[in-house]
């Protein structure tokens, strides 16, 4: 099963880190992530910009509207994506249980959802189809 894993982090406290502390935990994540790799579980990721480089769409009365940031008022902002190949979700659990960026600073956290197979089948298979026409 694959697994989508949203790690969440306060940037104020992040951005309070020393520069060589911030990078000895990038190289703990980074090599934990080659043990997933090796493993076969490690399926992808993508790091985010900062939260307030992001808008938020929402659709009100019939007009789509642009706010700057996050939509959510919360200290903890969505910081990065990685996708999980395991067994179930405890095994999932398990896996990322051991990643240095979980408690990392006191404020990272992980939300773990398995991904919607039915859904990504049928973009799978209009990826393919748009593939072919093009």
């Amino acid at each position: 099963m694959r697994y989508v894993c949203l790690g969440f982090l306060d940037e104020a406290k992040f951005a309070q880190v020393p520069p060589e502390e911030r990078q000895r935990a990038l190289e703990e994540i980074l090599a934990y992530d080659d043990e997933l790799r090796r493993a076969g579980h490690y399926l992808g990721g993508e790091a985010l910009d900062r939260a307030r480089n992001a808008v938020t769409l929402r659709l009100r009365d019939g007009e789509v509207q642009v706010t700057d940031g996050p939509f959510i008022e919360t200290k903890e902002t969505l910081g990065g994506l990685l996708f999980l190949e395991a067994r179930d979700l405890n095994h999932a659990i398990a896996l990322m249980s051991k990643h240095p960026a979980v408690g990392m600073y006191g404020t990272t956290s992980f939300e773990i959802r398995p991904a919607n197979e039915t859904m990504n089948r049928i973009i799978a298979e209009r990826n393919a189809a748009f593939a072919r026409k093009a």
